[in-house]
């Protein structure tokens, strides 16, 4: 008979009473629960050490977090948004960093994430926000774009220092390089 996959403590329960068994196959109960027999083993190891309270599930969540930032970088953070409160993630880290945290400035990204974490972000504000999009034209040479980079300073084997003028065409949709032409 299909049995369903094992979720429940009292299925556990169940599992291991029958796994316990003198005799018992293993693998066959494995596949009849829906459950590896690597899961198996490790459920009659929890109920051997722990009984049927080993068995419940538990928490996912690390035991250290050797990346975390520390409290007085996160201190440092929100000490910074009480004086500018409407600074964000980036401009906190360019703070920090004019103020001379060089090694324990976060990324911005970690910064805003502290400031969500403290409710420092309204998330109504935060919506009207929206990042940039980079515009793209749907089909291949249905745009070009040309872009005239100014001067170069260009120097050979001879040192003779010219300035070259490089305009460059791309086809907006896959960025390919069309033309690229030197003036000097």
């Amino acid at each position: 008979m299909p049995w369903k996959e094992v979720s429940t403590v009292s299925e556990r329960q169940e599992f291991v009473h029958l796994a316990s068994v003198e005799g018992a196959n293993i693998a066959r109960l494995s596949r009849g629960f829906g459950i590896s027999r690597k899961t198996a083993y490790k459920w009659l190891d929890r109920y051997r050490r722990g009984g049927d309270e080993a068995l419940i599930d538990r928490s996912r969540r690390p035991t250290r977090s050797p990346a975390q930032t520390p409290v007085s970088v996160e201190s440092a953070v929100l000490a910074i948004r009480s004086r500018h409160p409407v600074w964000g993630g980036r401009k906190i880290r360019h703070r920090l960093l004019a103020l001379g945290h060089h090694e324990s400035v976060p990324a911005a990204s970690t910064i805003t994430g502290i400031l969500r974490r403290h409710g420092l972000i309204d998330p109504a504000e935060a919506s009207k926000h929206t990042p940039c999009r980079r515009f793209e034209h749907g089909q291949p040479n249905d745009l070009w774009q040309m872009d005239f980079k100014g001067h170069v300073a260009m120097s050979d084997a001879l040192e003779d220092r010219r300035r070259v003028y490089p305009l460059t065409v791309l086809d907006d949709h896959s960025r390919y390089v069309v033309g690229l032409r030197l003036w000097a």
